[in-house]
């Protein structure tokens, strides 16, 4: 069946299912365009997204765990352009990706912090050059962060960089109210120990009417699986399975301050297991997607 086909079919499905698998009104429901649709085999567990600094409409993706140490460019149609191989780093888990300029050049930071049964000592973080071409490449980090936290094994899922404080902020997955916690992005040597710094207000709770449906369900669909800092480094973008949160930072505060605040919170457009989110380069919107194939690409603006 022609690409232009599937995609169309694959739009009404979406459509159809966001209309009718929530009870929201119109107004609750998330504000999301399709951008495009992913197609390819190999994107078939996407966990981590962010957009490019150095090429122009690109997305970067990685997989999750069980895959090589990789990642995709795709255009925001949902294209693969190229594949790099990341060559040097073992691969457990990763589970999110962000997009930051430092010193006049472009990096992703690929955060390797799952952690399902809360066994891991010591987790990573590795910063990759942006490459001047869109080519099948092999490329080595530039620097990695080894650290722990400060009080035993948690699963992490969301990381975010606010590259004018030269911070990484992560936040728990399974925790409530999820964590907030720090690093350096540039560390001395050594294992680095996570930071707390807050805790995320307003994230939405299952009713009463989803615990007593499925409770294990319902708990599960608001844990924390994505996050993002805008390229001014004013809002932090959180995804849950099921919502966006804004939480936006004003003038002279921190983030504990604005974490600590209620956020704009919007129903996320349908997704098969919400799991990747990232700010577009110009900071006017965001891009979204889950794993499983096909799935949608979203671009929602805030």
């Amino acid at each position: 069946m022609p690409r232009t086909v599937m995609s169309l079919l694959l739009a009404l499905a979406v459509l159809g299912t966001a209309a009718c698998s929530r009870d929201e009104t119109p107004a609750q429901a998330g504000s999301g365009s399709l951008s495009g649709v992913l197609l390819d085999s190999q994107l078939a567990e996407v966990s981590g997204l962010a957009a490019s600094r150095r090429h122009r409409g690109v997305l970067w993706l990685h997989d999750d765990g069980g895959n090589p140490a990789r990642l995709f460019a795709i255009g925001t149609d949902g294209d693969r352009l190229a594949t790099l191989r990341i060559e040097g780093v073992t691969k457990t888990d990763w589970e999110d990706m962000a997009a930051f300029r430092l010193d006049g050049h472009d990096y992703l930071l690929i955060a390797d912090t799952g952690d399902n049964g809360g066994l891991r000592r010591t987790l990573q973080l590795h910063v990759i050059e942006e490459p001047a071409r869109l080519q099948n490449a092999r490329l080595r980090p530039a620097w990695s962060i080894v650290f722990r936290w400060p009080d035993g094994a948690r699963d992490c899922e969301a990381v975010a960089v606010d590259e004018r404080a030269g911070q990484v902020l992560l936040i728990s997955k399974k925790r409530r109210p999820p964590e907030v916690f720090v690093l350096p992005l540039r560390p001395s040597r050594g294992i680095q120990t996570a930071r707390p710094i807050g805790r995320l207000a307003g994230v939405p709770q299952p009713t009463a009417a989803e615990l007593r449906a499925d409770p294990k369900q319902a708990r599960i669909l608001n844990q924390v699986t994505a996050a993002d800092i805008s390229p001014d480094d004013r809002t932090l973008a959180v995804m849950t399975y099921r919502h966006l949160l804004l939480y936006r930072r004003g003038q002279g505060q921190t983030w504990t301050q604005a974490t600590a605040a209620t956020p704009k919170v919007s129903a996320l457009p349908w997704l098969p297991q919400a799991e990747a989110l990232g700010w577009s380069a110009d900071g006017k919107a965001l891009y979204a997607t889950g794993e499983f194939i096909p799935a949608p690409l979203y671009r929602i603006e805030p």
